[in-house]
């Protein structure tokens, strides 16, 4: 088993376990380098891949994500989460409108739900991502958080990966979500470290639906959650309110990649997170 098993983010559903391994790998190996940290065997990272569980099935016309758009975005979680997307994304990008701005509220759906998707089309943040795939994500989210088999389906690809050998998981994005609770559902592991980036375990209306329960210690005698402060999905930036004083929050700088996984991993931060877990081997 591989030393090291890494999960991935939201949007990753066109990729697969091989060209998400070929990214990870060298900014894994370069924040290793960073913090002075051991070298990786070419096996010593696994990819638990999840992305195709949300592929819709293809024909022999169809391509790509489903042609989403702001009618599509459900009510509940899927709107309170674009709701608070919106909210982060105006207070670190002064090119976005605040959703408050001009006495304006977020009860008139479907009219608020058109301007949060204008809103972040415009912001640094979201603006390489098409309308239909920024939708496409919220509902990643949201189909994780309430579809039981896909959950159980993406967990035990992580699980799956974890055995003796492993002694860090590192999730990024809705990744951090699976990889903390796959550790949750494996009493008696031996992983030494959780490596949390980007994560929004803090957001309440997901920190609320975890299992089995909110604010379990997944098992791990060190956690280290790292964030970028222009990270609108990392929108709880400090975990511990919610996890426990154990938990260790780093802050990092990401540039205009706030959010990219390879730029979370290249940082010296991350690299000693890991690195501290392997050289405990």
């Amino acid at each position: 088993m591989a030393q090291v098993v890494a999960v991935h983010g939201v949007g990753q559903q066109l990729l697969g376990e091989q060209s998400l391994h070929q990214r990870w790998q060298p900014a894994l190996l370069d924040g290793l380098r960073r913090a002075g940290g051991p070298e990786l065997a070419l096996d010593g990272l696994a990819m638990g891949f999840y992305g195709d569980l949300f592929r819709p099935p293809g024909t022999m016309l169809a391509a790509g994500d489903p042609p989403y758009g702001a009618a599509d975005v459900a009510e509940g979680l899927e709107q309170e989460l674009l709701f608070a997307w919106w909210r982060a994304a105006a207070e670190v990008d002064e090119r976005v409108v605040p959703p408050d701005a001009g006495g304006r509220t977020l009860a008139r759906a479907p009219r608020s739900v058109q301007a949060a998707l204008r809103a972040l089309a415009g912001s640094r943040f979201f603006s390489e991502l098409a309308l239909r795939a920024m939708v496409f994500d919220l509902k990643q989210v949201s189909r994780y958080l309430t579809d039981h088999q896909l959950r159980s389906a993406a967990r035990e690809r992580v699980t799956a990966l974890i055995g003796a050998d492993t002694r860090v998981v590192v999730g990024h994005s809705l990744g951090s979500v699976v990889a903390y609770e796959a550790l949750c559902a494996l009493p008696g592991h031996g992983v030494r470290a959780l490596v949390t980036l980007g994560s929004p375990l803090g957001i309440p209306m997901i920190f609320d639906r975890l299992q089995p329960e909110p604010g379990r210690w997944p098992g791990v005698p060190t956690w280290t959650n790292v964030a970028d402060a222009g990270d609108v999905v990392a929108l709880v930036k400090d975990l511990r309110p919610a996890f426990g004083p154990r938990l260790r929050s780093a802050l990092v700088h990401n540039g205009s990649h706030a959010h990219d996984a390879t730029a979370y991993l290249t940082s010296e931060l991350t690299g000693a997170a890991i690195a501290e877990a392997l050289d405990g081997a």
